[in-house]
């Protein structure tokens, strides 16, 4: 319970702070990838240093990569159809051939109908969700943000210890 509301905390402390619309977007859509696809992946690990060197959020990351974990549960056997109409698919047959035999492309495990699946869906998902989570990340700001500060539950979260040293630690960071 102590860690949801960390990152709750930090949540709204990101989407209330000075942080670009783009730098919380990119967070989002990066975690997205990774909650969509198989954590166990290599391409997972460049994501993950991709959210480490770039000026993304982390807070929006932690938080679609939960989002998009419990869809990609539900949306596995789309993955695995997704996946074998692209692996069978026969003008890619000497690609996939190539990669297979290819020992750096083959640890990615792009042979997997889910893995294959899910990485090409949450790449064509990107393209939608960047714009839409920018967007979101305005108008949160300009419609929610004061309403939501004013509820009980951000009041209190507030009033904890924890948001105080939060609030000392971010300004030491920024």
């Amino acid at each position: 319970m102590f860690l949801i509301l960390k990152y709750v905390a930090k949540l709204l402390k990101a989407l209330s702070s000075e942080a670009s619309p783009n730098q919380l977007a990119g967070g989002f859509i990066l975690g997205m990838i990774i909650g969509l696809t198989p954590v166990l992946s290599v391409h997972n690990l460049i994501i993950l240093i991709l959210i480490i060197i770039l000026k993304v959020n982390i807070g929006m990351a932690i938080l679609a990569f939960l989002i998009f974990s419990g869809i990609a549960y539900l949306a596995d056997p789309l993955f695995h159809s997704f996946g074998i109409w692209i692996l069978e698919n026969d003008g890619l047959q000497d690609t996939w051939t190539s990669m297979y035999n290819n020992e750096l492309w083959a640890i990615t495990k792009f042979y997997n109908t889910v893995v294959i699946g899910s990485f090409i869906s949450a790449l064509v998902l990107c393209v939608p969700m960047f714009p839409l989570t920018k967007v979101g990340v305005v108008q949160y700001r300009k419609h929610i943000h004061e309403k939501v500060m004013k509820t009980k539950f951000a009041k209190a979260l507030k009033g904890t210890k924890l948001y105080s040293v939060y609030q000392t630690v971010a300004r030491v960071r920024g």
